[in-house]
């Protein structure tokens, strides 16, 4: 007991023994420990604190050039997931995805959302492979979904991207199950469908 030995460790080192003590002496002794005690944990769940805010420290979905990729993507941080969007804009699907992105950042906040437009990233790259996302952990590349067809095509909704992003383990859904799934037809019945 925390209370115990530091009552004894304030015994042992003071020259009134315990049944010497008024009870004035023995109050206050008590009131330091408590206090003590109070402040130990409102110590450690302000570190719990800190540590859950800087975790959730994203919430929205930023742009990038090719300049800040090896900053915000590479160098994102220990055990931080990115979700990196190559879009150009003018292509319907790409601004699909950027829409969905947009309403997944704010519900994922510890997940890095970025885009970038897709020749300022990477010269030439090629606008048949839009939308491209690309999922980093720990500076490494875990997937790339690249083009209409990994992204599931023109109906593809929110929830059906954040199961995509769930399933690399970007993000933590409270979805049970591939909402896609639900709707009829397998996923590998809708590739080449837009």
């Amino acid at each position: 007991n925390i209370v115990e030995s530091t009552v004894n460790e304030k015994l042992n080192g003071a020259q009134k023994g315990i049944e010497d003590m008024t009870l004035e002496e023995l109050e206050a002794l008590e009131d330091e420990e408590d206090e003590r005690v109070l402040l130990e944990y409102r110590q450690k769940r302000l570190a719990e604190i800190q540590a859950t805010l800087q975790k959730s420290r994203y919430g929205d979905v930023r742009d990038i050039s090719a300049d800040d990729y090896v900053e915000q993507v590479n160098k994102a941080g220990e055990g931080v997931w990115v979700v990196l969007h190559l879009y150009k804009p003018g292509i319907p699907y790409c601004t699909l995805v950027n829409q969905h992105l947009n309403q997944l950042a704010p519900k994922f906040k510890t997940t890095k959302f970025l885009r970038s437009v897709s020749t300022n990233c990477i010269p030439n790259y090629p606008d048949h492979s839009l939308p491209t996302i690309f999922v980093y952990r720990d500076g490494q590349l875990k997937k790339q979904f690249v083009g209409p067809n990994a992204l599931r095509g023109m109906k593809l909704k929110v929830d059906e991207l954040e199961w995509m992003l769930s399933e690399v383990g970007a993000v933590e859904t409270d979805l049970e199950e591939d909402p896609h799934r639900g709707q009829g037809m397998s996923f590998e019945h809708s590739q080449g469908r837009l």
